[in-house]
């Protein structure tokens, strides 16, 4: 399909944070955009207040009459949205152009310099840091992304139309519809075993997407079972950091390459993870081309992603972090990072787990990955796409978490709950709704101190 004859984009979950950067961007060339979603939010808010109209029950008649032509409207659908949707189904029946959104990232990136960032884990990261470098060196770039950079404050850097920078998304194995110059893989952790069945065919599907590019292309993470570039904390690879030290609260670290040593890179953000995600970025910009002055000053100068590791309150007495993390991998980095921040602080967590498929699939990875917080707080699990699993609740997470200073709390309890808890270092955690309820726990945890 040729994207220069459609004039109207009509997004069904609009709200999705891949969803509404590709929402921005049709806005931005100056298609029509408007959707629906099952849910008002802040990013529906941010969306309705650049001019776009989104409605939020499911009835064919809130869809907008310019929409209605065939010709020339193309339907943009999420994975998430169930198939009985009726305007989805309106769009099938009616021989509408339907795509989901990774196939649509495709057509878009298909003529474009395209550099694809996938992995289970750290893709928002590493992809914002990226489009952060690029953006910061003048490239014509675009950058598609899956959380709202704090730079920003928008989840797409960029109007260039030569170069784009991608989420690579394992999801569904959308990964496969892109065509990346440069592609990097950053873990591949066992997660969505409800679309993969096992590890060793998402395994292969990591392998498939990396096979995209030559090996002299591809930027991995050590240890992975990938040729290509490789990237290393304190440890030999192609791009390693070493002489780590924290200093005001940043990272400064030395990179040694195959024939340079880079030293004093800067880097805001806290955790071995990324670290990683840092050193990924700057390997594949440094292979495009940029100098190091530039990607250095970039690295300095990044402030994080929306509910990556994002402080809420920082002072002396007190801290709030929030983290998007829903994987015990990613509990464990957040764990990592906070205790290396604040080791004599007393941490208490609030996670609220997603997915009955995931909880179930990964049960002792997340009591074990909980436990090693001071106190931790359950909510009840998010369901997203999902129905109940007969057993699968949080009151049986609560139960493998070995430290005895657990409870199980209902959504709604928490900013009164986190309100009556002594700490010195608040976390919430979780993919879900968890992040709706970030502005009232800050004003708490203000109030109490």
């Amino acid at each position: 399909m040729n994207l220069n004859q459609i004039q109207n984009i009509y997004f069904i979950g609009i709200g999705g944070i891949g969803m509404s950067a590709l929402a921005r961007y049709f806005m931005n060339i100056g298609k029509n955009v408007a959707g629906y979603d099952k849910t008002k939010t802040q990013l529906t808010d941010e969306l309705e207040a650049l001019g776009m109209p989104i409605h939020f029950e499911d009835t064919l008649e809130l869809i907008a009459t310019p929409f209605l032509d065939k010709e020339t409207t193309l339907v943009v659908i999420t994975p998430a949205v169930p198939k009985s949707h009726s305007q989805w189904n309106y769009f099938l029946e009616n021989g509408f152009e339907v795509k989901k959104r990774a196939a649509v990232l495709g057509l878009i990136t298909k003529d474009t310099f395209c550099f694809a960032v996938a992995g289970t884990h750290g893709k928002t990261t590493t992809s914002s840091i990226l489009g952060h470098i690029l953006f910061q060196s003048g490239v014509d770039v675009t950058a598609f992304l899956g959380g709202i950079v704090e730079n920003y404050n928008s989840n797409l850097i960029g109007e260039g139309k030569t170069v784009t920078v991608v989420e690579a998304d394992e999801f569904d194995r959308s990964f496969l519809h892109l065509h990346p110059n440069l592609a990097c893989v950053t873990s591949m952790d066992a997660d969505h075993l409800d679309i993969y069945g096992d590890t060793a065919s998402i395994e292969a599907s990591f392998v498939e997407f990396a096979h995209k590019v030559t090996p002299e292309n591809l930027f991995v993470a050590k240890g992975l079972p990938l040729e290509g570039n490789t990237i290393g904390i304190q440890e030999e690879a192609t791009f390693t950091a070493q002489n780590i030290r924290i200093e005001n609260g940043f990272y400064v670290f030395d990179v040694k390459t195959i024939n340079e040593l880079i030293t004093n890179v800067k880097f805001g953000l806290p955790g071995h993870h990324n670290l990683s995600n840092a050193l990924i970025a700057l390997g594949m910009a440094k292979s495009y081309g940029i100098e190091n002055k530039k990607i250095i000053d970039a690295l300095a100068s990044f402030k994080g992603v929306r509910r990556r590791f994002s402080f809420q309150i920082r002072t002396e007495k007190l801290v709030y972090i929030d983290d998007y993390a829903h994987h015990p991998t990613e509990i464990n980095a957040v764990h990592q990072a906070v205790r290396e921040l604040y080791p004599n602080k007393k941490i208490v967590a609030a996670f609220q787990p997603h997915l009955f498929s995931r909880t179930k699939d990964f049960i002792d990875g997340f009591a074990e990955s909980l436990s090693q917080f001071d106190e931790i707080i359950l909510l009840d699990i998010y369901p997203a796409r999902e129905l109940p699993i007969e057993g699968v609740t949080s009151a049986w997470l609560l139960d493998k978490i070995t430290n005895e200073k657990k409870t199980l709390i209902a959504k709604e309890d928490l900013v009164g709950h986190l309100k009556n808890t002594e700490a010195d270092v608040y976390v919430t955690i979780g993919a879900g709704d968890i992040g709706e309820l970030v502005k009232d726990i800050k004003k708490a945890l203000y109030e109490k101190y």
